[in-house]
C-alpha cells in the first residue's frame, strides 16, 4: 500500500488543470495570516481583481467584514510603474483615507508582482511604519503554505534575537485550517497550567463573530507587533502542523533555548494526552478537573460511536495538516477512509492510511464518492455529491469554503472536547446513512 501511496501522490501532484478544484492560493493564505495580527493593514500586491475575490471568500465563509487593500496593479502598470510607486502610494492612499494609522502593513504578492519581478522587501525602507513583506505567488503552494510563509516572514523580520527564555511563556504556532475558537481554546488550555500563551497568527478575536469597532478596517487579530518582536524570550514554541514547522524553525533561529513541540495535529484522544503530558511536564502540575473530565466524555465519545463510525467509509479532502488529524481520529474509532483528496503535497501525506492519498481535485474524487457513507469536504462538494454522483453518502462540511452554514469559526475539532463533538457530528450523519440505505 505504501507503494501505491507514492505512486498515486507523485502522478497527482503535477496535473496540469484542476476542474473543480479544492486549492486556495497563496495570497489567500498569507492575507488570513495578516488578519490575525492585531491593527495589521493587509496590503495585497495584486490587481483589484484578486483582492475583490480574497474578499468576497472570506466574507462569505466567515460572515464578517473584511479588510482587504491592493495595490491596484495591472500588466500594464507592473511594467511601466514598477512596484515600489504602487506599493508606497496605496499605503498613503488608504491610511489617508480612512485616517487611521496600522501598526504594521503585511505586503503579499500574487503571482503578477512575482512575474514582474518586485522588490517588496526594499520597499520597507521608504515606509515610517513596520513592515512585513512575504513572497506569495498563486502560482506556487496553496492557502496553507501562503498562511505558514507569513507567519515565518513575521518571525524573521520583527522578532528580536534573545538568550533569555520566560519559563512560563508559550507560543502556538496553528496550521490555516484551525477556526478562531480552536485556536482560542487551545491557548485556554494552555493558559489552565499556567503559561502565559500567544498564538501567531490569532484569529481568535478577528474572525471570531464578535463586531468590534475598528472590524472590517484593519485586522484585529489577539497578538500585536510589540508581542511578536518578544517571541524569542518563550520558553516554549508549539508548532501545530506540518505546515508549521519551518515558522517554529525561524523561532528557533531567535533564541536556541526555546524548546519546540511539534505536533502534526491535535485531535483525538492519543495526541491530546501527548500534548497534556508535555505541558505537565514542563509546568509540573496535574491537568484541571475540567480538562479530565472532557478526557473521559471523549471515551464515552468514542464508545458510543463506534458501531456507526467503525462500520463506515470515508472520503476526505482539504488542506493536508486538515486532513491527516481528521483521518487519525475516525480511524481511532475504526473508520475506513476510500480516499484523501489533498488540495497540495506535503510530507505528511506519506503518512496517512488510506486506499489512496493524492493531490488532485473534486473531479478526481467525484469516483470515490459512490464507495462512500459520509464525504468531508468543503460546500463545493455537495452539488458533485448529491447532483452529479448521486451518492447515498451524507457530507460533513470542513475547510474553506463553506457558504453552507453560519457559525463556522465557532466549530472546534481540537483537543478533547472538540473531537468529542466532531465524532458525534459524524454519528448523526452516518444514523441518516445508515437509515435511509
Amino acid at each position: 500500500m505504501e507503494a501505491e501511496k507514492r505512486i498515486a501522490l507523485s502522478k497527482h501532484e503535477h496535473k496540469p488543470l484542476q476542474v473543480n478544484p479544492i486549492k486556495h492560493s497563496q495570497p489567500m493564505g498569507a492575507a488570513l495570516a495578516f488578519y490575525g495580527i492585531r491593527n495589521s493593514l493587509p496590503l495585497m500586491h495584486a490587481s483589484q481583481g484578486c483582492a475583490s475575490y480574497t474578499k468576497v471568500f472570506f466574507t462569505r465563509h466567515f460572515n464578517e467584514p473584511i479588510p482587504m487593500y491592493n495595490t491596484s496593479v495591472s500588466d500594464i502598470t507592473a511594467v511601466l510603474d514598477g512596484g515600489d510607486y504602487s506599493i508606497l502610494m496605496s499605503i498613503e492612499n488608504i491610511t489617508k483615507k480612512n485616517k487611521f494609522k496600522p501598526e504594521i502593513i503585511g505586503l503579499h504578492t500574487t503571482g503578477l508582482t512575482e512575474t514582474k519581478g518586485d522588490d517588496v522587501r526594499s520597499v520597507g525602507e521608504h515606509i515610517e511604519l513596520p513592515y512585513c513583506y512575504v513572497n506569495t505567488p498563486d502560482f506556487e503552494g496553496g492557502m496553507e503554505s501562503g498562511w505558514a510563509l507569513a507567519a515565518k516572514a513575521l518571525i524573521e523580520q520583527h522578532t528580536r534575537p534573545s538568550s533569555q527564555i520566560k519559563p512560563n511563556k508559550i507560543v502556538i504556532l496553528p496550521h490555516v485550517s484551525m477556526q478562531p475558537i480552536e485556536i482560542e481554546k487551545i491557548k485556554a488550555f494552555c493558559e489552565s497550567f499556567g503559561f502565559e500563551t500567544y498564538a501567531l497568527p490569532d484569529l481568535s478575536t478577528s474572525m471570531d463573530g464578535f463586531f468590534g469597532e475598528q472590524q472590517g478596517k484593519l485586522g484585529q487579530g489577539a497578538i500585536g507587533i510589540d508581542e511578536i518582536r518578544g517571541l524569542g524570550e518563550s520558553a516554549v514554541v508549539v508548532s501545530v502542523g506540518t505546515s508549521m514547522k519551518k515558522a517554529a524553525e525561524a523561532l528557533l533561529e531567535k533564541n536556541a533555548a526555546i524548546k519546540h513541540l511539534h505536533f502534526d495535529h491535535l485531535m483525538g484522544q492519543d495526541k491530546s494526552d501527548n500534548f497534556v503530558a508535555e505541558l505537565m511536564s514542563i509546568r509540573e502540575i496535574d491537568p484541571s478537573p475540567a480538562i479530565k473530565r472532557w478526557r473521559g466524555r471523549l471515551q464515552d465519545a468514542m464508545l458510543d460511536t463506534h458501531f456507526l463510525i467503525g462500520s463506515s467509509k470515508f472520503v476526505v479532502t482539504g488542506e493536508p495538516d486538515m486532513c491527516v488529524g481528521i483521518c487519525e481520529l475516525l480511524q481511532s474509532v475504526g473508520g475506513s477512509i476510500e480516499a484523501v483528496v489533498a488540495t497540495v503535497y506535503s510530507p505528511i501525506l506519506e503518512e496517512i492510511e488510506a486506499d489512496t492519498v493524492f493531490v488532485g481535485d473534486l473531479e478526481d474524487a467525484k469516483k470515490h464518492f459512490k464507495n462512500a457513507d459520509l464525504v468531508i469536504s468543503n460546500f463545493h462538494a455537495e452539488r458533485i455529491l448529491h447532483m452529479e454522483v448521486q451518492s447515498h453518502a451524507e457530507l460533513v462540511l470542513r475547510g474553506f469554503p463553506n457558504y453552507e452554514e453560519l457559525g463556522n469559526q465557532l466549530k472546534s475539532d481540537q483537543l478533547y472536547e472538540g473531537s468529542t463533538y466532531f465524532l458525534f457530528e459524524v454519528a448523526n450523519k452516518l444514523q441518516k446513512v445508515k437509515h435511509h440505505g
